[in-house]
């Protein structure tokens, strides 16, 4: 793996990874990480039972690569899937 990534940024990879809806190219678009890269990042960052609870997940899964995915699916991810912050407290 090429690609130097802040802890930021491999957080929100670690997410898209684990992302049911979101491929792998979609990371390479935003990452420039490929899916071995991927894998490597996991392997690293995960701890080997997380690692091997992911790759089982992962395997076969069509929506995880696009070129298998049906025409329909336009986007990555779901809506209400990311985080987010309920205001300021006052």
């Amino acid at each position: 793996m090429r690609v130097q990534l802040n802890e930021v940024e491999r957080s929100r990879v670690i997410e898209m990874a684990w992302e049911d809806r979101t491929p792998f190219e979609a990371i390479a678009r935003l990452f420039g990480l490929r899916e071995p890269d991927v894998i490597d990042l996991m392997r690293l960052h995960l701890k080997p039972s997380s690692f091997r609870l992911w790759r089982k997940r992962v395997t076969g899964r069509v929506t995880k690569h696009a070129s298998l995915r049906s025409v329909e699916v336009m986007r990555a991810y779901c809506p209400t899937q990311y985080k987010q912050s309920h205001g300021t407290k006052r």
